[in-house]
């Protein structure tokens, strides 16, 4: 394996994987491909209280995921790149699959049982 992707690996799991690693930070992501919010109304969203809710936000900031825009008094959060939200549905395409996979082999398992 090259020093480069050893490198590039890392900072994959560094950056992205450790700020996907909540389902709280995905529910946001999914959040904000719909629109911009402020940390109130993705707070409501998601059901989290606001402080929580910020960090979440400076967690998906600090790693590149959102970005942050000032309208009046409030600040908004948008998606910072869209293709996040297609890696993330790539890969529950591959989890329905996996999980379609070993309910099909538990129903074998049954019926060979019968």
């Amino acid at each position: 394996m090259s020093n480069n992707l050893r490198q590039e690996i890392n900072d994959l799991h560094s950056d992205i994987c450790s700020a996907l690693a909540d389902p709280n930070r995905i529910m946001i992501l999914y959040l904000l491909v719909e629109q911009a919010y402020n940390v109130n109304e993705l707070a409501e969203a998601i059901d989290l209280s606001q402080p929580s809710t910020s960090r979440h936000l400076k967690t998906l900031r600090e790693r590149g995921l959102v970005r942050s825009h000032r309208r009046g008094a409030s600040v908004e959060y948008r998606l910072a790149d869209h293709r996040i939200i297609d890696a993330l549905d790539i890969l529950r395409a591959v989890l329905h699959d996996e999980l379609s996979h070993r309910a099909n082999l538990i129903e074998e398992e049954m019926s060979n049982n019968d």
